[in-house]
Order: C-alpha cells, then sequence, then structure tokens
C-alpha cells in the first residue's frame, strides 16, 4: 500500500514539473517582471553636499608703540658766588706765599691793583687773594687793600709752599733746649749762593698766656741759625713747629722741631 502511494506521489510531482514553464520562459518572465517593477520606482534625489568652509578673519591689530616721555627737568640756575673785591690803597706793597711777612714774596702790588679775595687764613687775618695782574694767588695783609664785600663767606685756605730741593738741602742737626718757659731751636748753617739765598722758615706754635699762638718767624740769611720762642705751660694742645731752608725759588721739605715739654 506504502509502495502504491510513493509512486503515485512521484507521478504527480513529475508531472507537474513537465506541465511548467521552460527555463527560457522562466528567464524571460523574471526579467519582465524586474523591468516592469524597475519602472515603478520613484526616483529620490540624494543631493551630494560640498562643504565650502567659511572662512571668518582673525584682525590681527598693528600695535603702535606709545612713545616714553622722558621728563626735562627745568634747571634752576645757582646764582654765582661773589667774592668781594679787594683795590690796593697803598703805593708799593707784597703779596706772599703765605699770610704773613715771614713768608716769601710773590708779586709787587702798586697803588689801585684790583682781585678777589679767593680765602682767609686759618691762624691771621690775612687774604688769599688772585690780582687782576697776577697768574697766581697769593696772600696780602688786610691792612694794605680795602675790601668790597664780606670775607667771612669765603673758605679758610690751608697753605700750600712752593717747593725746591733740587739746588739746596733742608736743615740737618735740628734741636730744641728748654731753659723755663724760653726754648732755643738751632741747627747747622746750610751753604746758599748770595744771590739765592733766603735764609730759613719756622713754622711753630707755642702756648702763650693760657693760648696757643702760631708763631711764623722768618730768618734773613744762612748765617741766622739760632732762634728762641717763649713757650708757657697752660694749654691743651702740644707746642712744635717745623724748620724749612729759603732760597728765592721756594722751600725745601721741612724737618720736624723736636720740642720739648714743658717741666714744672
Amino acid at each position: 500500500m506504502r509502495r502504491i502511494l510513493w509512486i503515485v506521489s512521484f507521478a504527480i510531482v513529475m508531472g507537474t514539473a513537465a506541465c511548467g514553464p521552460s527555463p527560457e520562459q522562466q528567464a524571460t518572465m523574471t526579467a519582465t517582471a524586474q523591468t516592469a517593477t524597475a519602472a515603478m520606482w520613484t526616483r529620490t534625489f540624494t543631493p551630494t553636499f560640498t562643504f565650502t568652509p567659511t572662512f571668518t578673519p582673525t584682525f590681527t591689530p598693528t600695535i603702535t608703540p606709545t612713545p616714553t616721555i622722558t621728563l626735562t627737568p627745568t634747571i634752576t640756575p645757582s646764582p654765582t658766588f661773589d667774592f668781594p673785591k679787594v683795590t690796593v690803597k697803598v703805593g708799593v706793597a707784597s703779596c706772599r706765599y703765605g699770610p704773613s711777612v715771614a713768608y716769601l714774596h710773590a708779586i709787587d702790588l702798586l697803588q689801585g691793583d684790583k682781585g678777589l679775595v679767593w680765602g682767609r687764613a686759618p691762624a691771621s687775618t690775612w687774604l688769599y687773594v688772585m690780582m687782576d695782574k697776577s697768574p697766581i694767588p697769593c696772600w696780602v695783609a688786610p691792612s694794605v687793600v680795602t675790601v668790597d664785600g664780606d670775607v667771612h663767606r669765603v673758605i679758610v685756605q690751608q697753605v700750600w709752599l712752593p717747593t725746591t730741593n733740587a739746588l739746596y738741602a733742608a736743615p740737618h742737626n735740628v734741636q730744641a733746649r728748654r731753659d723755663g718757659d724760653q726754648v732755643t731751636v738751632s741747627w747747622d748753617a746750610v751753604w746758599m749762593t748770595e744771590d739765592d739765598d733766603r735764609g730759613y722758615f719756622l713754622d711753630v706754635w707755642v702756648c702763650q698766656a693760657g693760648s696757643y699762638v702760631w708763631v711764623p718767624v722768618g730768618l734773613a740769611t744762612q748765617y741766622e741759625t739760632t732762634y728762641t720762642f717763649t713757650d708757657q705751660d697752660g694749654c691743651s694742645q702740644t707746642s712744635g713747629g717745623k724748620l724749612y731752608t729759603v732760597e728765592k725759588h721756594g722751600y725745601t721739605s721741612p724737618v720736624e722741631i723736636p720740642w720739648p715739654p714743658f717741666v714744672k
């Protein structure tokens, strides 16, 4: 029975296959169907986007430097100091290398000569002046000039001596001997020609009547080799001084005087 059913089923299948279209026909039918289906498609537009970048310019400013302002100070000029003026009032006078008649003569002064006061002495009333007629400053006694101005406004000027050591020696064997309040200074003579000879200069400070006193001494010739000073007790400062050989061109280097102390 089963065998009969299998045979019948096979026959039906084979018969169905025998009655269907051939492969050529199936291919034609498929192509036709695809063509018809394609005809019914709706074309959808898909746009192609081209990206165009939007350029936003970046502005870089040009920097103009701000100038630095340098302040120019306003200078207020200081008034020029008005040096006191001097006029020689005597017929003939000396202007010297130091503030005393003990110093060498520097230039001659004549009545009417004019100049300026540059300074004043530390231990006297002499004036340090620059005369119109002279290329060098020198010292003058206030008694021989008239002064226009205040001499106390000028500086206290130290003494600077012209020095010379080329021709003559400084004094040798300088000694000082005390006898109470008398001190005698002595030394060996220094030979000089008669034309050059200006003797010696002693620049000494002593105590007199309780005051410390400056005593400048000029000895005229090379043969004067001793001098006695009065030097008393009662001052806090120490007495003493220096000795120079003097010739017409100037002063030798000084020698310190070995001053003896006061003994009660």
